[in-house]
């Protein structure tokens, strides 16, 4: 009996599945990687391509909207001398957040999972939308943490902001994204 069932498996012809809703899951799986590549790509030119940028500068608005909201942050700890551009200005330390910083990545890698998820586009408005407030969040806290312990530890801050503030934004909008797929699977 094992030679009988191992010979069955061996002639078995590999591909897509036999039955239908393993087929439309492998199809909607690729369908998904390369929606996500094609929209990432295309958002990636939106903010990077110079003749787009001089138009309009989405990285520069985006990162002038994070360090103005990061400067209320850290306003009250009285340890903010001002800000220009993307650089804000502490007692004795100046932090300059710029993409990979600002967390325009973390929202891009988020939102293009979203929008190439297969949803009714209602729920992908509602978890871009959502997500956008969420990681703006969690990147001012992520922000005013760093300035604070660039002021108050300031033997931790290249540990804290290489090893614990890059990957975290990303790992929120991971998870951001695993929360907003158990509800839009549910709808």
């Amino acid at each position: 009996q094992i030679r009988c069932t191992m010979k069955s498996r061996v002639g078995k012809k590999r591909g897509l599945p036999k039955d239908l809703p393993e087929k439309k899951q492998y199809i909607r799986f690729w369908k998904f990687i390369l929606s996500y590549i094609l929209l990432m790509g295309v958002f990636v030119i939106i903010i990077g391509y110079e003749p787009v940028k001089s138009v309009m500068d989405i990285n520069g608005a985006y990162t002038r909207m994070i360090v103005y909201f990061s400067y209320l942050a850290l306003k009250p700890f009285g340890i903010v001398q001002g800000i220009d551009g993307s650089v804000i200005t502490l007692k004795g330390l100046a932090l300059d957040i710029r993409f990979g910083c600002n967390g325009l990545e973390a929202f891009l890698i988020y939102s293009v999972a979203v929008l190439a998820f297969p949803a009714r586009w209602i729920l992908k408005t509602l978890g871009v939308v959502i997500g956008f407030i969420v990681l703006q969040i969690v990147n001012i806290l992520r922000i005013a943490g760093l300035g604070l312990t660039g002021i108050y530890l300031p033997q931790y801050f290249q540990y804290v902001h290489i090893y614990v503030a890059q990957g975290m934004m990303i790992a929120v909008a991971f998870v951001l994204f695993l929360f907003w797929v158990g509800y839009a699977s549910k709808k």
